[in-house]
């Protein structure tokens, strides 16, 4: 085995599982998608490592740990179709469209989603399809969808995507400040009603335009 499907496998085995998530689907498919095919030829040595490595624009994948704790939550099925906020590398983008039915993944600058749709055709990974542009407050879709996650954290929870979720549909979102967001399901239970609950605490950057109101003192 060499040393880079060596970390892979350590990856799973000895960050990802240990953490909660012991879904064996989900498991199984980040041990399928390699991840150092959706990272920058000088950042391959550190693809499995349980940190957040910075990608162009100064932007971020998340860690192994918090992909598969988010993917555990999701719930994922073969019939699922899936809103993603920031397709970013491209590598989350390819473990969803390999858990669900299809995805739309938004990314704010075009030379990421030039880069994640080789990336995923490399990989063979088809049932996605990539767009580009500000997301912060929504993203108009034709229908609604069963899940919407966002990959990026958001001062104040944008209504355009509680609206755009299906019936029984969940929102995964991260909210708050540093050094406790919080990580929220939100489910909709009805067209007037959503069911918020609480998963855990992280902290991960703000989307782009979607970051806190700065406040003056005068």
């Amino acid at each position: 085995m060499s040393s880079l499907n060596h970390a892979h496998t350590n990856m799973v085995i000895q960050q990802v599982r240990p953490s909660e998530v012991l879904n064996d689907t989900v498991l199984a498919v980040m041990s399928d998608v390699a991840r150092a095919d959706f990272v920058d030829e000088d950042s391959v040595g550190m693809a499995y490592a349980d940190t957040m490595l910075t990608i162009a624009y100064e932007q971020c994948m998340l860690t192994p740990i918090l992909e598969g704790r988010f993917l555990q939550a999701l719930d994922l099925t073969p019939e699922t179709n899936v809103l993603e906020i920031g397709t970013g590398s491209g590598y989350f983008t390819a473990l969803l469209a390999k858990l669900s039915n299809h995805v739309i993944s938004v990314e704010y600058y075009a030379d990421l989603s030039e880069l994640a749709a080789k990336r995923l055709a490399k990989a063979d990974i088809r049932n996605v399809t990539l767009t580009v542009g500000d997301a912060s407050q929504g993203w108009p879709l034709v229908e609604r969808v069963d899940t919407i996650v966002i990959t990026a954290a958001c001062a104040q929870i944008p209504d355009d995507y509680l609206q755009s979720l299906k019936v029984g549909g969940k929102l995964l979102i991260v909210t708050g400040t540093a050094p406790a967001m919080s990580v929220q399901l939100i489910t909709r239970m009805n067209e007037r009603e959503w069911q918020p609950k609480f998963l855990f605490e992280t902290v991960i950057p703000y989307m782009i335009n979607g970051e806190p109101i700065q406040q003056f003192e005068f």
